[in-house]
């Protein structure tokens, strides 16, 4: 199965220059924890979750119009294209520890985004829940490494 099969296609995301407030409103509207920043180009540029922007607010003791999105996202994103295998997206997911990737044309630019709920709805569609092997068992493995807890604390988890 191919990631362009399941993923959320033309998310909404921020731009560099965004404030917090405009990713709180976007995950508001579109019921979704993350949102991806772009730069200039439409290039991915970093990611930031509604923790991030909690925890910025906490922390920093400022309204979100007053807290720079680029100050709390995260820069180090890892991506993926939509032509990739979606088992290799899973073994991004298990080896980076997140939940969402985006998704990039040729060039980088934003495309989409996979969920390990997109990826979850893929297996289901797919049939492969009733096997006792395969993409299934797959699944169950990045779930289990995702949810592990981390080394280090304050690492960003997307």
């Amino acid at each position: 199965m191919r990631i362009k099969e399941v993923m959320t296609e033309s998310p909404q995301s921020c731009r560099v220059g965004d404030s917090a407030n405009e990713a709180a409103r976007i995950m508001w509207e579109r019921d979704c924890g993350v949102v991806p920043i772009i730069d200039h180009a439409g290039k991915v540029a970093g990611i930031v979750t509604d923790r991030d922007i909690c925890m910025a607010a906490y922390f920093q003791g400022l309204p979100l119009s007053q807290i720079a999105v680029a100050s709390i996202m995260c820069p180090d994103v890892s991506t993926c294209s939509r032509d990739a295998d979606l088992a290799d997206a899973e073994r991004l997911m298990q080896e980076r520890q997140i939940h969402r990737v985006p998704v990039v044309d040729e060039g980088g630019r934003l495309v989409g985004m996979l969920s390990l709920s997109d990826v979850a709805r893929g297996v289901k569609r797919s049939g492969a829940l009733v096997q006792k092997n395969g993409e299934a068992q797959e699944l169950l493995q990045t779930v289990a490494r995702i949810s592990e807890p981390r080394t280090r604390p304050h690492q960003a988890r997307v």
